[in-house]
């Protein structure tokens, strides 16, 4: 027989840990997770539910810090403070491979687990998410109709409004790299920024002549950093396809769309589109 003790036997040494809170406890008062636990509501008795639905909920908290990081790095830019810029996007690309997990819990559903349960959401649709409209306005992808859709809802209408109307996290990316002594066209710089971006030679040439120039300068460091974040957008997109196939097919999607060909189109825009064609010329 072994006689040692273990903690279990003795009293907790510190009564504070079991002292009754006078309210609601300090943790809960600060991380709201009695709020964020009543928020999962299943609609049927479909098992496979209850998973959709917080995983729906997280990715949308994993946007909400994506987009606060690059309204970060886009303020850290516009002041030329490369530190902070970089600190905010290494930051975002953390939640961006913790985002691009999230979908783990529901990657397998069959098309019969699925429809346990889709018809119980009716006209709703990932599409229609505010946070993630605001995370592709910031990657400089505008788009009127996609801000037209939220006008019922004037707060959310307005918040993006200012996105959409403002400069993208690149806008002000390629407007340092201008203000550092890097060859951005005129045009890119002063143009419509309400526009969606498309790639231009000019800053192609631009990123090529950092990446053909010294290995360790901080413009490169730059570029490969932005390089991650358009790789795990890219994937994110693309683990969204292969749910979308995998559990329903071709079908139209909830809310009117193509779905499965629409995700598709989407996930074949690039990010930061002159990052990778300079790579080709160098």
């Amino acid at each position: 027989m072994n006689d040692s003790t273990t903690t279990l036997d003795h009293p907790v040494a510190d009564d504070a840990l079991t002292r009754p809170f006078p309210g609601a406890s300090p943790y809960d008062a600060y991380v709201h997770a009695s709020v964020l636990n009543s928020l999962q509501q299943p609609l049927t008795e479909a098992p496979d539910e209850m998973g959709f639905l917080v995983t729906t909920q997280v990715m949308e908290l994993w946007f909400t810090l994506i987009v606060h990081e690059w309204r970060t790095a886009r303020v850290a830019f516009a002041k030329d403070d490369l530190p902070a810029a970089m600190d905010a996007l290494t930051r975002s690309r953390r939640a961006l491979t913790a985002l691009c997990g999230a979908w783990t819990p529901i990657a397998a559903l069959t098309p019969a687990q699925f429809n346990g349960f889709r018809a119980a959401f009716g006209q709703a649709s990932g599409f229609q998410s505010a946070m993630y409209r605001h995370m592709e306005f910031l990657l400089g992808d505008k788009n009127a109709g996609l801000l037209h859709a939220h006008s019922g809802d004037r707060a959310v209408h307005e918040a993006l409004g200012e996105t959409y109307r403002e400069t993208s996290l690149y806008d002000e990316v390629l407007a340092h790299l201008h203000r550092q002594g890097r060859p951005v066209p005129a045009h890119v710089r002063e143009r419509d920024v309400t526009r969606p971006y498309s790639s231009d030679p000019g800053v192609v040439e631009t990123w090529r002549q950092i990446y053909a120039g010294p290995q360790h300068h901080p413009h490169l460091a730059l570029g490969e950093l932005l390089t991650d974040i358009a790789e795990l957008v890219a994937r994110w997109r693309y683990e969204h396809v292969a749910v979308v196939r995998r559990a329903m097919g071709a079908k139209p999607g909830s809310a009117g769309s193509s779905g499965l060909a629409w995700l598709e189109r989407r996930a074949a825009r690039p990010v930061f589109p002159e990052l990778w064609e300079a790579r080709g010329a160098v």
